[in-house]
């Protein structure tokens, strides 16, 4: 038996995103979404969504371009303050002493000190009612050289990502490989019904 409980965003989890945006006079900014991810792999694109009432909304709809910033969990600190602080009243990246690198590729700045950064392009802005979602192509990912890769991609046990709770409003360290992807259905499919 099942319980309703609404039209509800139940996703579990969700990533801690930190975008980066420049505003018209070139100040960098950062802002926590948990509302974002993989949404293509050809070409390579993550979404995000925010709303107008954002900061980092009206530097999107004036630049085109943002970063995808994944602190690590010794970083939850900066990220959650990064959430709930606004550019309008405070020079964040001042505040944190976390560094913003202009990038080379998009007219946007990455955080030095997060282990992954992706440079994106915006191709297309969503209005969806309360939040606008804006899908980047993935022009460059960078990581932390101290992290080592497994064919191209980064370790996530090196990386140590922050997770979201929206239900309870927490943030969740990754836990344990409990499964290689791709592989255990097997043991199903091979079965006959």
């Amino acid at each position: 038996m099942k319980k309703s409980l609404g039209a509800k965003t139940l996703v579990y989890p969700t990533p801690v995103l930190v975008v980066c945006t420049y505003d018209n006079e070139g100040n960098p900014n950062a802002m926590t979404a948990a509302w974002g991810g993989i949404c293509c792999s050809s070409p390579p694109c993550v979404a995000i969504s925010l709303r107008k009432a954002t900061y980092s909304y009206s530097n999107l709809m004036l630049k085109k371009a943002f970063t995808i910033n994944i602190p690590s969990e010794n970083y939850v600190k900066e990220a959650d303050y990064f959430g709930i602080a606004s550019r309008n009243k405070e020079d964040k990246f001042a505040k944190t002493g976390l560094s913003a690198v202009k990038s080379d590729i998009v007219d946007a700045p990455y955080i030095r000190e997060f282990p992954v950064n992706l440079e994106c392009k915006v191709i297309q802005i969503i209005e969806l009612g309360l939040h606008t979602q804006f899908i980047g192509e993935v022009m460059d990912a960078k990581i932390d050289e101290t992290i080592q890769e497994k064919v191209d991609q980064p370790i996530i046990e090196q990386i140590k990502p922050l997770i979201f709770a929206p239900d309870s409003r927490n943030y969740y360290a990754v836990g344990n490989q409990i499964a290689q992807a791709f592989s255990i259905g097997n043991e199903i499919k091979g079965k006959m019904f």
